[in-house]
């Protein structure tokens, strides 16, 4: 079962990203909230290891480019998925557009400020 916080000592925060888990095709995925992405995105690696059948779920994309803080990114396709955001007072199924780089050196998949905006997911914590 998924958890909707992490144990003690196991929450992982540094500015304004925090890591927790989602559920994709009922498999437990990592996922990175950072409100300071411009997209959501996950490198072909971990989405192989999470959602093997992953490639027939793709969407083209072409002439778009990205690029992260230290180097530039290379846009494979769009993944068209549903996952799942575990929640105590109500789970959240997120209608998401992935974007699949080839080079992303991240191990888990990054929601960026569009979705954590649309969806209302608060990652500072707030308690109102």
């Amino acid at each position: 079962m998924c958890k909707t916080k992490p144990a003690r000592g196991k929450g992982y925060t540094s500015r304004a990203s925090c890591i927790t888990s989602i559920l994709m095709n009922d498999i437990e995925a990592k996922v990175n909230l950072d409100k300071w992405a411009f997209c959501t995105c996950v490198v072909k690696d971990y989405l192989q290891a999470i959602l093997p059948g992953w490639k027939i779920h793709l969407l083209p994309i072409e002439g778009v480019q990205f690029s992260s803080a230290s180097n530039n990114m290379y846009p494979m396709a769009i993944l068209d998925t549903n996952p799942v955001f575990p929640h105590p007072a109500g789970s959240v199924r997120m209608k998401t557009k992935i974007v699949v780089m080839d080079n992303c050196t991240s191990q888990h998949i990054i929601i960026g400020n569009y979705y954590l905006n649309i969806y209302g997911i608060d990652i500072n914590n707030h308690k109102d």
